[in-house]
């Protein structure tokens, strides 16, 4: 297609029948109808715990299967048993670190970034606190905006248990080249832990070609509702201790799903799959389920980085402005669509407040990227001014948030 659809894209969001500006994105999108209609209805016809004789059980056992399934051709992986779901990303991290921790300590390292999200590297540092291990800061390179191979290799030795990095930062935008570093770390033998938080709503994750052991998002960040998804090898999956009541399946998925699975939230997530499959066909995608969101993907990445080069060129233009971040066109494919600035005579937290006034919504702080906001010399507090865009955002938005801005930024 030469167009995107864009107008038949935004009839699926009833949220957007309001007068609001949704550029909150990176932490959290707005809901297709058919998302909400899903939840709706499990809580109606599939009211039950699983394993019973009985239809409505029946139901919840279908629901439960159809939403791992659907998560797994969203990430490239082989089958639903590679997928965990649980009550979100950093809590999945949290138990996860706990136990792949059981076996290491004293002498063991771990490599967290300067980049990651909190829910990726708190975890870790918990970890290391508790087992005696040591912690490996892998820094952000300045110059482009992304952990690079080269910096990762001086850290890795025979006794790096695990990287912990991010896919796509929660504050620059920055993509990062996650098979290379990947490749580096397993090839000292230490296991990959990718959070795709920030990346799953904008580009399809294929876990075969990425070569990690494990990666986590949120299907609220990508058009679903509040739970976390985790994708795990799935001999990891198997071997790895579970903390789990001694009843609990012994195998993938359920191995590590703790508690009666949260069946309605399952129905939004199989529908989030199912929406971006519409959106794919829509856009002249067929084929399978993944082959389809593939192709969503990359129809919504076409339409939303002119977008964003167009607000990166208009805040630019604002005298004072600094991106924090990718800028150059050249390079618009190592980011995506989330754009972070500062503003030395204003405080973010005034402009979002001003912004959110006017029905702009954006958000200021450090987002949780607590290490990257010293690492570039920020206010912890003040963080930067946060706009992130989605692919139901259109040209008319952004020239209003900018203009908006421009007249906040010249008083």
């Amino acid at each position: 297609m030469t167009r995107f659809p864009i107008e038949q894209v935004r009839a699926q969001f009833p949220a957007l029948d309001n007068p609001a500006i949704y550029l909150d994105n990176p932490a959290g999108t707005q809901v297709p109808r058919q998302v909400s209609a899903a939840v709706g209805a499990a809580t109606t016809d599939a009211a039950s715990n699983l394993g019973g004789y009985f239809q409505a059980s029946q139901a919840a056992d279908a629901i439960y299967e159809r939403a791992h399934e659907a998560m797994a051709a969203l990430l490239g992986g082989a089958s639903g048993s590679e997928i965990t779901i649980g009550q979100s990303m950093t809590m999945l991290t949290f138990q996860m670190s706990r136990s792949l921790g059981r076996q290491w300590g004293p002498g063991d390292e771990l490599i967290v970034t300067q980049m990651d999200h909190e829910g990726n590297v708190s975890p870790w540092l918990h970890l290391a606190e508790e087992r005696g291990m040591t912690v490996r800061w892998l820094p952000i390179n300045r110059d482009t905006w992304r952990i690079e191979p080269s910096d990762l290799a001086p850290l890795l030795n025979e006794h790096t248990r695990l990287l912990a990095l991010n896919y796509a930062s929660n504050m620059t935008g920055s993509i990062n080249p996650v098979a290379d570093l990947s490749r580096l770390a397993r090839s000292v033998g230490a296991l990959v832990y990718v959070d795709a938080v920030q990346f799953v709503p904008h580009g399809k994750a294929d876990v075969a070609s990425l070569g990690c052991d494990f990666l986590a998002c949120s299907a609220y960040k990508f058009f679903g509702p509040h739970l976390g998804i985790l994708w795990g090898r799935e001999a990891l999956l198997t071997e790895t201790y579970a903390y789990a009541v001694r009843c609990a399946p012994q195998a993938p998925p359920g191995r590590h799903e703790t508690g009666t699975p949260q069946t309605e939230l399952l129905a939004g997530v199989a529908a989030a799959a199912d929406y971006l499959g519409w959106l794919g066909e829509l856009t002249g995608a067929s084929g399978s389920l993944a082959d389809r969101i593939a192709g969503a993907y990359q129809a919504a990445t076409a339409y939303e980085m002119p977008l964003a080069q167009q607000l990166i060129d208009g805040l630019r233009a604002i005298p004072g402005v600094s991106v924090q971040g990718i800028t150059d066109p050249r390079q618009l494919a190592q980011r995506v669509p989330t754009v972070s600035i500062t503003h030395r005579g204003h405080r973010n937290s005034a402009l979002a407040r001003a912004l959110a006034a006017q029905g702009i919504n954006v958000w200021s702080g450090h987002n949780y990227a607590l290490e990257l906001a010293r690492r570039l010399g920020l206010d912890e507090r003040e963080g930067v001014l946060r706009i992130g865009l989605a692919h139901y955002n259109t040209a008319e938005e952004i020239d209003r948030t900018v203009a908006a801005l421009d007249a906040l930024l010249r008083h």
